[in-house]
């Protein structure tokens, strides 16, 4: 198979992939709350009132506790590992034909520099 051959299935695949197994998850009910203004474009006028009074920066609150990530991760990995077992079921590739036409207008994906380096270098964090 020809290289741009292989970067075209694979960059469908992987929209394909983060729509169905990421996107339509528990991360969409994360979405679903109120998003709170910002006259400084990057949320650094804005502070969360916890249940004592304290005033957290948005960007030092936690937006998950670990019972909600390992929840999320959990169906996460079951859709990936579902996503793989099934996809030479007709069926379920029917499934998947509709909902690829709705990631194909989803921004082409590019190879994650960072994320390839910090592998290289052994760097790559470990969950808690």
């Amino acid at each position: 198979m020809k290289p741009a051959d292989e970067e075209r299935i694979a960059a469908r695949l992987a929209k394909l992939m983060a729509m169905i197994c990421v996107r339509n998850t528990g991360i969409e009910e994360l979405h679903a709350g109120t998003v709170p203004v910002t006259h400084t474009g990057d949320c650094s006028d804005v502070f969360i009132t916890d249940a004592d009074g304290r005033q957290i920066p948005w960007s030092d609150a936690s937006h998950l506790d670990d019972d909600q990530m390992r929840s999320l991760m959990r169906q996460i990995v079951d859709r990936l590992y579902t996503f793989h077992l099934k996809a030479n079921d007709p069926g379920f590739r029917d499934h998947l034909d509709r909902w690829l036409a709705v990631a194909e207008r989803w921004d082409e994906p590019k190879l994650d520099e960072t994320f390839l380096a910090t592998i290289s270098r052994g760097e790559a964090k470990l969950p808690r």
